[in-house]
C-alpha cells in the first residue's frame, strides 16, 4: 500500500485540464446529497474547485443552478476553465481567483457555497476565511457544503484517515483533519449551526450549515 497523500493542483501533471481521481470516486455520492440540499434556483459558488472536474458534474446534474467555480491557484483555474469550456458546460462561470483565506471575495451574492476537500489541506485561517467568507455573501437559508474527512467525538477515527492526518502533517504541520467541534465552533462564530451530517464512501463526511434563525 502506496502512502497517503494529498491531491494537489501543482502535481496533477503538466495538461491544462489536471486530473484528480478521487473525483471519479466520489462525485455521485456528493451529487445525491447535493439533491436534498441545493436551491431550486440561484447560483452556487464553489470554493477551491481544484481541477473543475466536481463542479462540471454537478452543473450537468443541476442544470437549473449557476455554478460559479473559484480557487487560487492559477493552474487550478486554467483546469477549471479548460474542463468546462471541453464539457460545454453554459452554466459554469469563468472561474474566480478566491483565497478563502483573504478577504474581499470578488462576488457579491450566493445561494449556496460548496466547499470539496479544502479544509484538511490548508491552514486552519482558509476554514475561519471561508466561514467568514460564507457569511457575507449568502443569502439567508442559503447551504455551506462541505466535504472531506474529520474526526468526530465519540466516533472512532479510520485508520486510513489517521494516516493520512499523519501524512498530511509530516508535509505541512498547518494542515491536518478537523475536529467536528471546532468546525461547529467557528461556523456558530459566524452565525451559522450544523443542520446534517452525512457519512460518505471512504470514511468521509458532508457537512451542512445554514444560518441561524434569530
Amino acid at each position: 500500500m502506496t502512502d497517503p497523500k494529498p491531491w494537489l493542483i501543482d502535481e496533477a501533471g503538466a495538461e491544462a485540464r489536471r486530473h484528480a481521481p478521487a473525483t471519479l470516486r466520489n462525485r455521485d455520492a456528493i451529487t445525491d446529497v447535493l439533491r436534498g440540499v441545493l436551491p431550486p434556483q440561484g447560483t452556487v459558488l464553489e470554493i477551491a474547485s481544484g481541477s473543475g472536474e466536481h463542479i462540471v458534474h454537478f452543473a450537468q446534474a443541476f442544470p437549473h443552478l449557476v455554478w460559479q467555480p473559484s480557487d487560487c491557484e492559477p493552474a487550478a483555474l486554467a483546469s477549471i476553465a479548460a474542463w468546462a469550456a471541453q464539457a460545454g458546460a453554459s452554466n459554469v462561470q469563468p472561474p474566480l481567483a478566491i483565497d478563502a483565506a483573504q478577504p474581499g471575495w470578488p462576488i457579491q451574492r450566493a445561494d449556496a457555497i460548496l466547499c470539496i476537500n479544502m479544509v484538511h489541506i490548508s491552514p486552519w485561517d482558509a476554514t475561519l476565511g471561508l466561514f467568514k467568507g460564507c457569511a457575507q455573501v449568502l443569502t439567508d437559508e442559503a447551504p455551506i457544503i462541505l466535504y472531506g474527512p474529520y474526526v468526530e467525538e465519540g466516533v472512532e477515527t479510520a485508520v486510513s484517515n489517521l494516516a493520512f492526518d499523519d501524512s498530511l502533517k509530516a508535509r505541512n504541520p498547518a494542515w491536518g483533519l478537523r475536529h467536528l467541534y471546532d468546525m461547529d465552533r467557528v461556523a456558530s462564530d459566524y452565525g451559522f449551526a450544523r443542520t446534517s451530517r452525512h457519512a460518505m464512501p471512504a470514511n468521509n463526511l458532508t457537512l451542512v450549515y445554514r444560518k441561524r434563525s434569530s
